[in-house]
């Protein structure tokens, strides 16, 4: 069954041939049928897999991951909000997206919680709200019901087969985003924290933790100290960087200053005074169809951003082996957001880095050592696909509501948490492709690598142009989100897949598309949407081979012809079907080692057969 599944079931199949019917001929439930035809057979080796050691590394590193940012939102949406938000409401809005998904998704993987835009959405309803004087809570709650419902239509009418046009273009722009808006968030943190000393001092704190934070990341992915040192300080560091400054404030004369610490409130009880459940009907009828508007963008804000997370971590980098399954996981994302709605919790959806530092954390990797043994590259070659690190993080922050962890929070100066916004927007930032690009044109060019890819681009004027259409759509998505206008960014935001579907293929050569973008997630991933954009390979990248295992001769049949090393070799137009088959037959007869090293592109099929493999875990 799991063969099959991974080289494309009856299900993968009819979503990954093109369809002849028409557009508006839709087939409702037909996505989430398939989602779940596809998923099911692996459900109960989706508990048994937990059984490993990455496991256990993985869900300490991502409840630190999780709860970090969210007490840090939590502080933002406690101000700006009148205390309607608070640390109780986001830690258990993330217990039960967790819960949820974890159990009931298709992709267990993606971590799901309060995120920096639905911050944004929430307290900019809040200043368009309050002043009529309708009860803030039970509008949101409306509009969580009202979204429930379009999520609901969105899922049954396969509305993510349009995930195939989603590349990286709008995904590093909205990252770009989400990564200033935290910057933002630090600023803002500091602003109202006193003036003289106790500024002073949140300030300098701010800046350490972000420079301690900062240097411990560096270490983890440096040559330096043992590799356990290394994934410990990768892993570790920033959590431990918390705990480091909580108390480095209190010694000495700066006990003395008075610092403005993390509120909170009584254990398992919300911040206000109010009962868990929202009285959904203490609101006029005009009121509840004026939500509708509001529920509106909020649905177009969660398809894109929660289907990027989703895809991001299940990106082409991570070697996954069980089937997606994005119409049933936007489903379940409806429920979530109405149970939060009347609960009164922000609405939880996927994160972004979390989601796929999730599946980096679960990686089994291999050392790939050169034909010279001077360098070695870690590539991952499986990774633990299971439920049990999402739900036993969420566990964890459903234990972090207690008393004594309660009054430990309630300790973390306000100075640190923006040192926490700091470090997590320059480290989104870093990893973003706007910033390689523009590093790639602000460096000298003869000091540039010779491999780097943008080299191939023969118009250094095509680079510019598509860098600067992904500043214009970050200016313009930051730019209303500093308007009372804000509630209307995920409109930005997802206008820039159509911009990226037809208006740059008119300036810019297939060529240059395939160097500078490309898409999200691998076509195994994206059979769940009927393949990647443009068909089984996007048309519009000069793929010209795809390799398959280089090391060996590889056994099993594919259309297509062997290289010399005895790759596979396979025209860009046959890759979809025969690829994955191969891939299939290879794990179906035992050659799992072969088969694992997924899929490579290289021009005109050129082989690696020089390397040498250390498999280690990390």
């Amino acid at each position: 069954m799991a063969e099959t599944s991974r080289g494309g079931s009856d299900a993968g199949s009819e979503t990954g041939r093109p369809s002849s019917s028409r557009w508006w001929k839709i087939r409702l439930f037909r996505g989430m049928v398939n989602d779940v035809r596809r998923r099911a057979p692996f459900y109960w080796s989706d508990w048994v897999d937990a059984w490993d050691y990455r496991v256990v590394p993985a869900t300490v590193y991502m409840y630190f991951a999780n709860i970090l940012p969210a007490l840090a939102f939590s502080l933002d949406m406690f101000h700006k909000t009148d205390m309607q938000f608070g640390v109780n409401e986001v830690l258990l809005s993330s217990v039960l997206g967790a819960v949820v998904f974890s159990v009931l998704a298709c992709q267990p993987l993606v971590i799901v919680g309060v995120t920096g835009p639905i911050t944004v959405f929430n307290y900019t309803v809040y200043d368009i709200i309050s002043p009529t004087g309708t009860n803030y809570l039970v509008f949101m709650c409306w509009i969580g019901l009202w979204s429930l419902v379009f999520h609901w239509i969105l899922a049954v009418t396969n509305s993510c087969n349009w995930l195939r046009h989603v590349t990286r273009f709008p995904c590093d722009i909205f990252g770009f985003y989400v990564a200033f808006i935290y910057l933002q968030k630090g600023i803002q943190v500091l602003q109202d924290l006193g003036d003289e000393e106790a500024f002073y001092l949140s300030i300098m704190v701010a800046l350490l933790v972000f420079v301690v934070a900062y240097i411990c990341g560096e270490l983890g992915a440096s040559s330096l100290f043992r590799h356990p040192v290394r994934v410990f300080l990768k892993d570790y560091g920033t959590p431990l960087t918390v705990v480091f400054f909580t108390g480095f404030v209190r010694i000495g004369r700066m006990g003395s200053i008075h610092l403005e610490n993390l509120p909170t409130s009584t254990a398992f009880l919300p911040t206000a005074d109010r009962q868990w459940f929202i009285h959904l009907w203490d609101i006029s009828v005009a009121d509840v169809f004026f939500a509708i508007p509001f529920a509106i963008l909020l649905t177009i804000l969660f398809w894109f951003d929660h289907n990027v997370s989703s895809l991001i971590a299940q990106g082409t980098e991570f070697p996954l082996r069980k089937p997606a399954g994005f119409h049933w996981d936007l489903f379940l994302l409806g429920l979530t957001t109405g149970v939060a709605g009347i609960l009164g919790l922000p609405f939880p959806n996927g994160l972004i880095p979390q989601a796929p530092f999730h599946t980096e954390s679960l990686c089994v990797t291999e050392a790939v050592v050169s034909a010279d043994e001077k360098t070695h590259t870690i590539n991952p070659t499986r990774v633990v696909e299971q439920r049990l690190s999402n739900l036993a993080q969420g566990l964890l922050t459903l234990v972090t509501m207690s008393p004594p962890l309660l009054v430990v929070l309630n300790l973390i100066p306000q100075g640190v948490l923006a040192g926490l916004f700091f470090i997590m927007g320059f480290q989104a930032l870093q990893a973003n492709g706007i910033t390689s690009k523009l590093l790639f044109l602000a460096r000298d060019g003869s000091l540039t690598s010779p491999c780097e890819p943008l080299r191939s681009i023969n118009r250094r004027s095509a680079i510019w142009l598509f860098v600067g259409i992904e500043l214009l759509g970050f200016g313009a998505t930051f730019a209303i989100t500093q308007t009372v206008a804000a509630v209307g960014f995920p409109v930005f935001i997802f206008a820039l897949i159509p911009v990226r579907a037809l208006l740059l293929p008119r300036w810019l050569t297939p060529e240059e598309l395939a160097v500078l973008d490309g898409p999200t997630a691998s076509p195994f991933t994206m059979e769940s949407v009927g393949g990647v954009y443009g068909g089984a390979l996007s048309t519009e990248r000069s793929v010209e081979s795809i390799v398959v295992a280089e090391d060996e001769p590889a056994r099993g049949t594919a259309t297509g012809s062997r290289n010399g090393s005895g790759g596979v070799v396979l025209r860009s137009g046959e890759a979809s079907t025969a690829v994955q088959s191969e891939v299939a037959s290879l794990r179906k007869k035992g050659d799992e080692d072969l088969a694992e090293r997924g899929l490579r592109s290289g021009a005109g099929g050129g082989s690696s057969s020089g390397s040498a493999r250390v498999r280690k875990g990390q």
